[in-house]
């Protein structure tokens, strides 16, 4: 992160430099996007027990009043990740906005209210087979299931081979999927099932039209931010300045290897979103 806790970390590529350039001379109509677990929250075994960082919620109220807003994308309800966040009736999260389920619920932190469509009828077909299917085909053993609300994920962290169960459920849930149409969304060590037509690139796309952002900082740790990822690029491509950032982990390769700047894992994330902050002028009214 560089000598001094309040050292900004310089990108690694021409594009990142400009994309942090660029936010940091003109904040007031800049996004800054973050995914929720992995980037703001340590993956745990149990996804209930997941908790934004300590320093995660002063750094991002530090920050918020700064730039244009913030956006927390996650592939959890948006009111899920509110609460495990502490985003709710904090000063200085006014401009703090959550889109959840990959974009299909949205938490405005000035209402406190959060907006979404009706649940896809596949959804709820999933959830009620999925217990027998995975025992059916001799996976129940060491996986688990998430309820998500608009998505169901299986999880194998907890198998006594993670990662073998994760691929020997590939095929099997896609199918699942396909059957109820719905796709099955990748992630560390789990795979979700939910609606066709969603992802953080659709989502991430959405609010920067509707912000009129100028510059976006996106920040994620897994194969669902890849389509985030890939937005910024296209946006880079039209000449729209952008920063990635990859929250750093072993597990995933494929965003460090885009990623213009790579942290170590949340606590490096909030130690850079305080650094950013303090570069930043105070907003003038």
């Amino acid at each position: 992160m560089g000598s001094h806790p309040n050292t900004l970390p310089n990108p690694v590529t021409a594009a990142g430099r400009e994309g942090l350039d660029a936010l940091l001379h003109e904040p007031s109509s800049a996004v800054v996007a973050l995914d929720f677990d992995g980037t703001l929250a340590e993956i745990v075994p149990d996804p209930e027990q997941a908790r934004a960082h300590p320093g995660a919620v002063p750094a991002l109220a530090a920050l918020a009043p700064k730039v244009g807003s913030i956006a927390v994308i996650t592939g959890r309800p948006a009111g899920v990740a509110v609460r495990y966040g502490g985003f709710a009736g904090v000063p200085g999260l006014e401009h703090l906005v959550v889109l959840g389920h990959y974009g299909a619920e949205r938490w405005d932190a000035v209402s406190g209210i959060v907006s979404a469509p009706s649940e896809h009828p596949g959804v709820a077909a999933v959830r009620a087979e999925l217990p027998g299917f995975l025992d059916e085909i001799g996976a129940w053993r060491g996986t688990w299931i998430e309820e998500k609300g608009r998505a169901v994920a299986v999880h194998t962290r907890r198998a006594a081979e993670p990662m073998a169960a994760f691929e020997a459920l590939r095929g099997p849930l896609a199918d699942l999927a396909e059957r109820h149409g719905l796709i099955v969304e990748p992630g560390r060590a789990v795979l979700e099932l939910r609606p066709p037509g969603t992802d953080k690139g659709v989502a991430l796309r959405d609010y920067l039209a509707h912000a009129g952002a100028s510059a976006v900082l996106y920040a994620g740790d897994d194969l669902g931010d890849l389509a985030a990822f890939a937005e910024v690029e296209k946006r880079r491509t039209e000449g729209q300045p952008g920063l990635l950032v990859c929250s750093g982990s072993t597990e995933v390769t494929e965003l460090s290897d885009r990623a213009d700047l790579t942290l170590n894992g949340p606590a490096q994330v909030v130690a850079f979103l305080t650094a950013l902050a303090d570069r930043l002028p105070a907003p003038t009214d």
